[in-house]
């Protein structure tokens, strides 16, 4: 959100991610009910493929589109507490407003923006839909609180103030340094193309000597593999497994125009293990003593 802008009149764009698919009427249940609200307003569609349930993993498909999103409002929906006393809430940030369920989804990008100024438990009937039941907070509390916001309703109609420092914080996982230069991180994310990207930044590697054209072990499920460090997909040779600097500046693995998450049997959450062959004697990482289980930190949202 980078470009978003404070106006004297209601922004025009509302960005939605979610975990809803593509397949059931739900998306477009939400972005109707905005459409009732604000007819002028465009939705973007950010992705509605993440995970069912998955929370971190829409946190981090959110932090790494946010700065690209448009002058206006973030909605974001993976909910598995629906219906339960967690809140739904309305993030005040320098510049822009997000909207989602109180559950650490939120608090990466909330993180990169700044931190909250003000936030807001979306509480207030008035601007939501009657509802039989409580299992739609998407359509029935937070499309209802974009559109109003976009039609230009105060933040402060919606619900009662909150403390910022009582959201949820999200969890993300640290890589660990090990003897050696050995680093142990996890598979953060699995896109479609099958590309396994890292929380492993190329300056960890660069720091212990590992250079452009320079072959690393890499291990993943027990099993040990060479991967060879190249700029593009291209530089892959047929089949060859290959480490490079993805579009976020993290580290991925990758085969050229084929799946090295298949190839490897890994997933979001899968711990990897790297070590520079430029450590002395290359020791197998399954001599390393050293937990195969990255930390974790929270993202503090404040």
């Amino acid at each position: 959100m980078a470009g978003i802008t404070q106006r004297d009149e209601a922004p025009k764009f509302v960005s939605f991610l979610s975990d809803f698919g593509a397949r059931d009427e739900f998306v477009g249940v939400c972005k109707a009910v905005i459409l009732e609200l604000a007819p002028e307003v465009v939705v973007i569609d950010v992705t509605h493929g993440v995970r069912p349930f998955d929370v971190r993993g829409g946190g981090l498909s959110l932090v790494r589109a946010i700065q690209y999103l448009p002058s206006g409002i973030v909605l974001a929906i993976v909910d598995p507490g629906v219906g339960t006393e967690r809140r739904s809430v309305a993030v005040e940030v320098e510049n822009g407003v997000l909207i989602g369920p109180d559950n650490g989804l939120l608090a990466p990008s909330v993180a990169m923006l700044g931190g909250a100024q003000r936030v807001f438990s979306l509480t207030n009937p008035d601007y939501q839909l009657k509802t039989h039941g409580a299992t739609f907070a998407g359509r029935d509390v937070m499309a209802p609180a974009a559109g109003h916001l976009m039609a230009g309703i105060a933040i402060e109609k919606l619900g009662e103030q909150v403390d910022p420092s009582g959201l949820v914080p999200g969890l993300v996982a640290l890589p660990q340094e090990g003897p050696g230069g050995v680093l142990v991180g996890e598979v953060l994310w699995v896109d479609r193309f099958g590309n396994a990207q890292l929380n492993i930044d190329p300056e960890m590697l660069e720091a212990h000597g590992v250079l452009l054209g320079d072959q690393i072990e890499v291990q993943v499920g027990g099993a040990i593999r060479i991967a060879r460090w190249v700029t593009t997909y291209a530089e892959a040779r047929p089949a060859e497994l290959c480490i490079l600097t993805d579009s976020s500046g993290l580290l991925s693995l990758v085969l050229d125009k084929e799946s090295a998450a298949a190839h490897l049997g890994a997933d979001a959450g899968i711990p990897v293990v790297i070590v520079p062959m430029t450590a002395a004697g290359a020791l197998s990482v399954t001599e390393m003593p050293i937990a195969l289980r990255p930390t974790t930190t929270k993202v503090d949202p404040k």
